[in-house]
């Protein structure tokens, strides 16, 4: 696999600098005066380029005061231009202005609530970040609309996420994250003070159809690096550095159809894997995870599968894990992402007996882990390195025995099944050193690397294994 070897974004210790001077027409704004770029940008039309200079820009004193731009405003930053919220100021840059671009500019010190954002608030659409800095902001640093590109900026140790792509009441499409370095985030630890809430990381993706997230260096963020997770589709991640994130290095949850390709993953998952299994807790929590996730012919994309190749995954707390909760289906009370259905039925009640025990329904309810293809990637474990003993050692392709709801039509070992034998997941031509176990249908079941390649399973065609720790 060739994969890089060394982070590829490192753009927190050195951002690039903006303009020392004004461009030619552009407004300028002084950090002496509270308040005057939200003023100034009030004062002027669309397609303003406002340049700050150099200096702690404030807005007003109000919770709510925020810069709200017009379509088409661009946002320069000089050398050391800083937006401070000061612990005060909820949001940065606010409103639903399409184009609106911010380069070259530091912002910090905003205080957005829990799941809402400091920078594009309202997740307008189009909007390009590039050379900026968004660091030391409670919630998210960033949200995200259609058409958004962030490039080469740095998001650091921000409150919950370095950036939340949520829109509310629609899908964003056309997302791509390339370049930068996010770092630090999740400060205020919201799986501690929410347990379960699945709402902390680097990155959180909702409803995303059509992503590229490239050469970006994603590392020790509090809790998962990368997490897709409600009906996502179309992702392309490729060229990043994952390492050293608490929990896994990339989350893929209730989604379709990806890309996973050429990264580098390592030293994930060290502090959650060890967690559960501390505490007895028998699940294969992996690096790489896909829950209720796969390739689906019928939603359009670049590709059918989730393909997973060509990636480096080197002393992480285990490998990959391909689940699927029996339990967990459209209109089900155990479907945690509530009020969401598949993107193959737009009525959720249909979802309902006598209909979804028979086709089409009985697979079109469900969020199905399928067609996911892991080929040609290297996989390295030196447990000394890990500092474990048992569990962290282990790829899986497993589910649960589906007990609820009493309706439900996936009672018992059906989706361990279709999951393990029936749903087209293919693991070939990969590299194992180190000493891998393999979790089939099951947690309770685990296989060597012979049984795995052996009846029923035949996985790992082509594949070899070294089994001696790796390094």
């Amino acid at each position: 696999p060739a994969a890089p070897s060394a982070p590829v974004a490192r753009v927190c210790a050195a951002p690039a600098a903006g303009p020392a001077k004004a461009p030619a027409g552009a407004v300028t704004v002084d950090p002496a005066v509270p308040g005057d770029l939200a003023a100034k940008t009030r004062t002027s039309p669309p397609h303003t380029t406002f340049w700050l200079r150099p200096g702690t820009h404030r807005l007003g004193p109000d919770r709510y005061a925020q810069v709200v731009p017009k379509e088409g405003n661009s946002y320069l930053g000089a050398p050391g231009a800083v937006l401070d919220g000061r612990r005060t100021n909820q949001y940065a840059f606010g409103g639903t202005a399409r184009d609106v671009t911010i380069r070259h500019l530091t912002v910090q010190g905003f205080v957005a609530p829990h799941d809402e954002g400091v920078v594009n608030h309202d997740s307008a659409d189009g909007w390009t970040i590039e050379h900026a800095t968004i660091r030391k902001n409670s919630g998210a640093g960033l949200m995200a609309g259609a058409r958004q590109q962030v490039r080469a900026s740095c998001l650091r140790d921000n409150g919950q996420y370095g950036m939340n792509a949520y829109k509310a009441g629609g899908r964003i499409s056309g997302l791509v994250v390339e370049g930068n370095e996010i770092t630090g985030n999740n400060t205020d630890d919201w799986e501690r003070r929410r347990p379960g809430c699945g709402c902390t990381g680097g990155v959180k993706f909702w409803s995303v159809d059509g992503a590229d997230v490239r050469g970006n260096w994603v590392h020790d963020n509090r809790g998962a690096g990368l997490w897709a997770d409600t009906n996502n589709n179309d992702f392309r991640i490729e060229g990043n550095v994952l390492e050293e994130n608490d929990g896994a290095a990339l989350i893929y949850e209730t989604s379709y159809n990806a890309v996973v390709r050429e990264n580098t993953i390592r030293r994930n998952n060290w502090v959650e894997g060890r967690r559960y299994a501390d505490r007895g807790d028998t699940f294969p929590y992996a690096t790489v995870y896909l829950s209720e996730s796969g390739g689906e012919p019928r939603i359009r994309a670049r590709t059918d599968r989730i393909e997973i190749h060509r990636n480096v995954l080197e002393d992480n707390w285990s490998g990959i894990t391909l689940w699927e909760n029996a339990d967990r289906f459209c209109n089900s009370p155990a479907n945690t992402s509530s009020g969401d259905c598949t993107l193959l039925v737009k009525d959720k009640d249909r979802c309902a007996q006598p209909a979804i025990a028979t086709a089409p329904l009985y697979a079109d309810c469900r969020w199905k882990t399928q067609r996911v293809d892991v080929r040609g990637n290297r996989f390295v474990l030196d447990k000394s390195v890990v500092d474990c003993a048992v569990q962290c050692d282990r790829m899986a392709v497993l589910a649960n025995y589906g007990t609820y709801p009493d309706w439900s039509p996936y009672q018992g070992e059906r989706v361990a099944e279709a999951i393990t034998l029936e749903q087209h997941n293919r693991w070939r031509d990969n590299v194992y050193v180190g000493p891998w176990t393999f979790v089939v249908h099951d947690p309770s079941r685990t296989l060597d690397f012979g049984q795995w390649q052996g009846a029923p399973y035949r996985q790992d065609a082509g594949s070899t294994l070294r089994a001696g720790d790796g390094g």
